[in-house]
């Protein structure tokens, strides 16, 4: 069966006063019908910029796309026409942003905002997308729709905004939503009803979700499958359980062991990843983690290693068996 999403090679830069940023350095990866992929990775590392360049919405300039394709539902999102894709964006791909407050017009009722894209892609009347907006909100969880559909987006709390968001992305009835850190700057009770919320509309609607984070337990419980980005490559990319249970790059490995969990014993140290991010202007010949990496060869500074099969649907871009380092007594 045909992918509903296939990125193929994708790489965008940006054209700066210091140098041109290699934010995104040939990413592959494909999504089925209703499936979830989780993409994590630290600040920087290219997440939201891939995430962006599926919307089309990559500012040029400065930005620009090196090379790449992206294939959905058949077509090539990046040589559709601006009409073409604006048809697309919000009716079949749907985004969530990271900060609801900054990506809701202040002046403009809540009910209006999500009424609006109704009436332009769902072709409905004043009337009937009011009526349709307040089903939304109570669909999200929002207390006393029927009032708050008059209320401006200063009136709603952190969690109630983004909550207003998800009504609007979900308004078309999206093939696919893009979920772009939905939790940052929430509490955590919120974010664990946020959370709840984009699984429980993915299974009612039967969307496919990409969500984007740094925090790995966040798409513990919610995704497939997960890639991991480092400096714009994607270096791993496994079924979540194969992911959590046999992390197969350094930079997983690391991510891992720097997360608390109430499994281990208290006595147990968490390890830091030593180091800083590469500079993204000027990235290293060989693999970007290496300056970092416990685990590192000679090759490693030499050559960036590409994506190869290492289990059933486990992927991983490194020139070392992990998993044969760490039984060494080599740890990081």
């Amino acid at each position: 069966m045909e992918p509903l999403l296939e990125v193929r090679d994708l790489a965008v830069e940006f054209v700066t006063q210091d140098g041109i940023v290699h934010a995104v350095n040939g990413i592959s990866y494909a999504l089925r019908e209703g499936e979830a992929l989780g993409i994590v990775g630290e600040s920087g590392c290219g997440k939201s910029v891939s995430a962006l360049t599926l919307m089309r919405l990559i500012p040029t300039p400065p930005g620009r796309i090196v090379r790449g394709e992206i294939w959905f539902r058949g077509r090539d999102l990046l040589k559709l026409r601006d009409e073409e894709m604006r048809r697309i964006r919000g009716h079949e791909i749907a985004m969530i942003f990271q900060d609801p407050m900054t990506s809701l017009n202040p002046v403009l009722t809540v009910g209006r905002q999500i009424s609006e894209a109704l009436e332009l892609h769902k072709g409905l009347d004043r009337k009937a997308a009011r009526q349709r907006t307040i089903e939304l909100l109570e669909m999200v969880g929002i207390p006393s729709a029927r009032t708050r559909v008059d209320d401006y987006p200063h009136q709603f709390s952190g969690g109630m905004r983004q909550r207003v968001m998800i009504a609007m992305a979900i308004s078309c009835e999206p093939r696919l939503l893009i979920a772009d850190e939905p939790t940052t700057a929430l509490d955590v009770t919120i974010q664990a009803q946020i959370l709840d919320l984009i699984q429980r509309l993915r299974r009612e609607l039967g969307m496919a979700v990409i969500l984007i984070t740094h925090d790995l337990g966040v798409v513990a419980g919610l995704c497939d499958r997960i890639a991991v980005m480092y400096a714009g490559y994607i270096v791993e990319e496994a079924p979540a359980e194969d992911l959590f249970a046999d992390p197969r790059h350094p930079y997983t490995l690391g991510l891992l062991r720097s997360i608390p969990r109430i499994d281990e014993p208290r006595r147990e140290r968490l390890i830091p990843i030593e180091g800083m991010p590469p500079d993204l202007i000027n990235l290293p010949v060989g693999c970007p983690f290496a300056p970092r990496c416990a685990y590192a060869v000679d090759r490693s500074e030499l050559e960036m290693p590409e994506l190869r099969a290492v289990a059933p649907g486990h992927k991983v871009a490194c020139w070392v068996d992990v998993r044969e380092a760490v039984a060494d007594g080599r740890r990081a």
